[in-house]
């Protein structure tokens, strides 16, 4: 997958490199992307094809993970499929982004032809999801307790603990699911990159089964851990602190005048 740097190749040799017929009608290249803006590893996994093609694919690639929009992402992907099937970081792009565009059986079949061609095991949080979201939950938990995915990075392993999580909610298992969320690094008192995340699931999983108060709690935790805004927590926190609020609340005695 491709990250962002700064931009810098002329537009005319952009527009030369690209295969004829490689564009879906109305599919523009946006004017300021060049393959010098893919990752150095994504862009190695290219070498194999010839300069101009690798560079026409590196665009389609960074274009689709730059876009904001997740169906025209999803198109730029298709773009860089029909230039290079064959090519690994090419059909986890197309997954990744059929993913964001909910598109769950496309994003399945991307991802388990990108596993296959490069042995990644990293998008099985993905390939998991999609299972739950197209209601295939046995499915899901086969992938969750896929044998590799001991050997999965922490970070990786905590996604699909919250997918889990998400599948005993499903199933009607509530309070299986905040268990689900239950490691170490819930109360060690450390912050990590994801823990946001992890914290902001059981917070979910606490109000799905009833435990108000401390889902209130660990939302308001969450919202403490995410720095960049990748959640809703504060909001769902302030939710929750005003339903306190009003619990708390007693009615006014009533005026004996008026009885």
């Amino acid at each position: 997958m491709s990250r962002g740097r700064e931009a810098g190749a002329d537009r005319a040799d952009r527009g030369r490199s690209l295969p004829r017929g490689s564009r879906a009608p109305g599919l523009e290249m946006p004017e300021d992307i060049t393959a010098d803006h893919l990752d150095p590893e994504a862009r190695a996994e290219l070498r194999a094809l010839p300069g101009q093609l690798a560079d026409a694919v590196a665009r389609w690639l960074v274009a689709a993970s730059q876009e904001p929009d997740p169906e025209r992402a999803y198109e730029y992907s298709l773009q860089a499929r029909k230039l290079a099937a064959r090519v690994g970081v090419v059909r986890e792009t197309s997954g990744v982004a059929a993913y964001r565009a909910g598109r769950w059986a496309e994003a399945l079949a991307e991802l388990r032809t990108a596993r296959r061609l490069t042995g990644r095991t990293s998008y099985l949080p993905l390939m998991a999801d999609a299972e739950r979201a197209l209601g295939r939950l046995d499915r899901a938990l086969a992938i969750i307790h896929d044998p590799s995915a001991a050997d999965l990075n922490r970070a990786t392993q905590i996604e699909l603990l919250i997918v889990e999580s998400g599948i005993r909610r499903d199933q009607g298992r509530p309070a299986a699911g905040a268990v689900a969320l239950q490691v170490p690094e819930l109360t060690d008192g450390r912050r990590r990159p994801w823990s946001a995340r992890l914290f902001y699931a059981y917070a979910d999983a606490l109000l799905d089964d009833g435990r108000d108060d401390e889902a209130r709690d660990w939302f308001g935790r969450a919202a403490a851990a995410d720095t960049e805004g990748e959640t809703d927590a504060a909001e769902r926190y302030e939710d929750l602190d005003s339903v306190v609020i009003d619990d708390l609340t007693e009615p006014e005695p009533a005026d004996a005048s008026e009885e």
